[in-house]
This record gives C-alpha cells, structure tokens and sequence, in this order.
C-alpha cells in the first residue's frame, strides 16, 4: 500500500511559514530598494530639469542683448 503523504516533508502549517518568512526575507526588501531607486532617480531627473530651465533662461538672456 503507497502512503498518502512522504514522512519527513512539510505540511500545510509548515509551507505557510515558509511563504510568510519568504515575503519578510526577500519582497520586502525588494520593495523598499526599488522605492529608494525611484526616489534617487525622482531627484536626479528634478536636478536635470533645473539645469536645462537655467540652461534655456541663460539663452533667452543672450537673446535679448
């Protein structure tokens, strides 16, 4: 007669703290790299927009003259 389940392997309970200590371990820290990428990138491109606003008033100046 085969055995329904394998001796030794996990159960239900035990899969369910596989997932849980999975998401703690590995998206969570996932989720917050990817936030502080974008938020580093958000700046950068905040930073990139200036310097061509500058970059275009100092043409309009020259323009002018």
């Amino acid at each position: 007669m085969v055995p329904q389940f394998i001796p030794g392997a996990p159960g239900g309970p035990e899969l369910l703290l596989i997932l849980v200590m999975l998401v703690f371990y590995v998206a969570i820290p996932i989720v917050v790299i990817v936030a502080i990428f974008n938020f580093l990138d958000g700046k950068r491109g905040y930073e990139q927009r200036i310097e061509q606003l500058e970059a275009r008033v100092e043409q309009l100046e020259n323009e002018r003259r």
